[in-house]
């Protein structure tokens, strides 16, 4: 049988349908191609990207934690949130004599002044201060978060159909909701070691009292505000990357997504998410800080700021409607190239295993 291409004009209605059909049928064969990646090879894709995420972000934050501790030093028990672009962490301020990375003194005037200095003084390795201990968190949670998306996503393919647009809604919300809540007691822990140096023997010590006076809930603290933060940042931004993917590839009639594709609709949906959930993020920092403010200054919580919704009374009537939207130009300048290269790098990390096993297949 002869190609319809052949049959027809090539301006006409006939041959535009046949080749738009032959590569959407050649995206749908791809898209299968692409899903055959084990849970091995998502979590070793998920952690590449983790990695690389963190190494060109965490300077940013870096930077962003030297200017803020030189306008307004920190004292003893102050807290501030440190982010390496993937999740955010508590980090309580030491001693006076600390020679901890956020203490150090400078005269930045800028951004690009305090980058400039700090590798000229301190040596280019200062920019990732910090950096270990939190990738150990970091790692786990990516992991979870990525390889749980995807196999959901399969799991409701099955179920509902390839092209129902609540996928990526459910599959998202679904797997960050389970990510926050194992991580969660993680981080509480995390940083009671980083304030008390407690060992591993007197840190059980602590959390079993804490656990026999307060119950195991007790662990979960703070755990509301960030579900209400990352659970619909997660819905929003991958219902909008899946989106944005798919009418970018079809307009520039890609069969499958390109590293370029993948970043550029990674940035976009990051940024979209980010300033919707922005009040939320300032919610959870307000939070966080005042609740280990309160236990390592040995002061009591207020009983009208234990709840995020009172916390955001709080925030509006002191500040205003503005004051739910503070620090929305850091937290772009952080999530949106953070969402490109972590996506773009697991995109591809999928690939490189998808095609890889192709080859295995087809020479054994």
């Amino acid at each position: 049988m002869a190609d319809p291409s052949e049959e027809q004009p090539p301006g006409s209605a006939t041959s535009r349908r046949f080749f738009f059909s032959r590569n959407k049928a050649m995206a749908e064969m791809s898209d299968s191609t692409l899903d055959k990646t084990t849970i091995i090879q998502q979590a070793i894709a998920s952690c590449c990207g983790a990695v690389i995420t963190s190494l060109f972000v965490t300077p940013l934050d870096v930077i962003k934690t030297r200017l803020q501790a030189q306008s307004n030093p920190f004292s003893k028990g102050k807290c501030f949130v440190y982010s390496n672009g993937l999740m955010d962490h508590i980090c309580v301020c030491d001693n006076g004599d600390s020679k901890a990375w956020y203490r150090k003194t400078g005269h930045f005037k800028g951004t690009l002044d305090a980058f400039v200095k700090i590798i000229q003084i301190e040596g280019i390795k200062s920019l990732w201060s910090g950096l270990p201990p939190t990738l150990i968190m970091a790692l786990p949670t990516t992991v979870i978060y990525f390889t749980c998306y995807d196999q959901l996503s399969e799991a409701l393919k099955s179920r509902l159909g390839k092209d129902d647009e609540h996928i990526p809604v459910l599959a998202g919300s679904l797997s960050r909701f389970g990510s926050v809540t194992v991580v969660s007691p993680l981080e509480l822990i995390r940083t009671r070691m980083q304030y008390r140096k407690l060992s591993y023997k007197q840190l059980y010590t602590c959390v079993s009292s804490k656990v026999a006076a307060d119950g195991w809930l007790s662990l979960w603290r703070g755990w509301s505000s960030t579900v209400l933060r990352d659970v619909p940042f997660s819905a929003m931004y991958w219902y909008n990357y899946e989106r944005f993917k798919k009418m970018i590839c079809e307009e520039v009639g890609a069969h499958e997504p390109t590293f370029f594709i993948a970043f550029t609709s990674g940035a976009a949906s990051g940024s979209i998410a980010a300033v919707i959930t922005q009040p939320f993020d300032v919610v959870k920092t307000h939070r966080q800080t005042e609740l280990w403010e309160s236990e390592t200054l040995k002061s009591k919580l207020l009983k009208d700021c234990t709840s995020t919704w009172a916390v955001m009374r709080k925030i509006v009537a002191k500040n205003g409607i503005t004051g739910l939207l503070a620090g929305i130009i850091p937290r772009l300048f952080k999530v949106a190239p953070a969402c490109a290269i972590m996506i773009s790098t697991y995109e591809y990390g999928k690939s490189f295993f998808s095609h890889l096993n192709e080859k295995m297949k087809q020479h054994p």
